[in-house]
């Protein structure tokens, strides 16, 4: 997570940098106009152009077809475990777990952001209060196999639970 926020952070300042090497030249203009008419190189324009293509290009493929990583939890004392990383969002973003046997999910927080210190899980009417750089953990018993999803406090952040 970090490492896409610092690649970003990293592209946004070239970008910046390069349109800062080519001198912007104003025209004259009619004195009664509020703004001046301002002509950048075509170089200019055409990195500016090339970089919002790309970044929505970024966007799409981090929303809608990066993979999600799945876990399936161990099982310890007759109990499915599963440790979840909570650092920019959930990591596993889906745990596999059998029906009809107990469930015990460790959140470890390492993220201050507030979003991220409330954890909902309504299909099992849980909700935790992540401490940050502890483990914090729930326990449930899924009596049904399907999909539920668990989100952040603000329900930005989302994971599933996968009951086979």
């Amino acid at each position: 997570m970090k490492t896409k926020s610092l690649f970003l952070s990293s592209l946004t300042g070239i970008i910046l940098g390069l349109t800062m090497m080519f001198p912007v030249t104003a025209t004259e203009t009619k004195s009664n106009q509020g703004f001046e008419k301002l002509e950048q190189p075509l170089i200019v324009k055409m990195l500016v152009s090339a970089s919002g293509i790309g970044l929505i290009g970024l966007e799409l493929w981090w929303f809608l077809f990066s993979e999600k990583t799945a876990k399936k939890a161990e099982t310890k004392n007759d109990t499915q475990e599963v440790t979840i990383t909570v650092d920019g969002g959930y990591d596993p973003a889906e745990i596999i777990v059998n029906v009809g046997k107990p469930v015990r999910i460790n959140f470890h927080r390492r993220d201050p952001s507030s979003c991220l210190e409330q954890v909902l899980i309504p299909d099992f009417n849980r909700s935790l209060d992540l401490a940050l750089n502890q483990i914090t953990s729930v326990e449930f018993t899924p009596q049904e196999s399907g999909e539920y999803e668990f989100t952040c406090g603000m329900k930005m952040y989302r994971c599933k639970i996968i009951v086979n």
